[in-house]
């Protein structure tokens, strides 16, 4: 699924994102149990086989309800990264299960589905991005050794975590002389198809510490 998101890179820092690359259909694995003994949802799900830090949702569970997605289908609001505890067990632990009162949600009684988007299986794929001051434009910052020196950017593939982290060293951030610009991320399949994962604007912002 390709997604659009605004990066702001601060100059003279190191830049850093990662990127989880989905697409359909949705994966669904039935909950067998929530415990709230860890501070924070933990959900048995087994053989769930979501990544570490997926975005994933919780829908039809009975009780505690204020787990389950507002919106039915959920919407992208409704997903948030799992934390992977083992191949039976995830946890929400940006999720506090308490009300608005600090009362405690009630204890797990029985149903639910966690779901997530399939992962991109990353075998054999590379990436290459390039930063533009517009579209068609000069080229800013790359991936590509065409464009040296300014080949600046990072990417490692890491099929296993299903990740994509596009980095910049803090002493080529410290470098930029230009303040904005568009960029798309793209990905080539082992067959040579081309897909836009990742696509926006880029802003430089000073740094205050140097």
């Amino acid at each position: 699924m390709a997604s659009t998101k605004d990066l702001t890179i601060q100059q003279g820092k190191t830049f850093s994102l990662v990127i989880r690359w989905e697409t359909e259909p949705i994966v669904y694995k039935p909950i067998t149990d929530i415990s709230l003994a860890f501070g924070a949802p933990r959900l048995g799900v087994p053989g769930h086989g979501c990544p570490a830090g997926w975005r994933a949702a919780v829908t039809r569970v009975k009780s505690p309800k204020q787990i389950n997605a507002e919106n039915n289908p959920p919407k992208a609001s409704d997903y948030r990264p799992a934390t992977v505890i083992d191949a039976n067990t995830v946890e929400f632990n940006d999720l506090a299960p308490f009300d608005d009162n600090g009362n405690e949600w009630p204890a797990y009684t029985e149903g639910g589905f966690l779901q997530y988007n399939t992962p991109v299986d990353l075998t054999g794929y590379t990436a290459r991005m390039k930063i533009k001051d517009k579209i068609g434009g000069t080229v800013l910052a790359s991936t590509e050794a065409g464009d040296t020196p300014l080949n600046v950017l990072a990417i490692v593939i890491d099929n296993a975590a299903k990740t994509i982290t596009l980095s910049i060293a803090a002493t080529a951030t410290d470098d930029f002389a230009w303040t904005k610009g568009v960029y798309d991320l793209e990905m080539v399949s082992p067959t040579g198809g081309v897909t836009t994962v990742l696509s926006g604007k880029v802003s430089v912002s000073k740094e205050v510490t140097t």
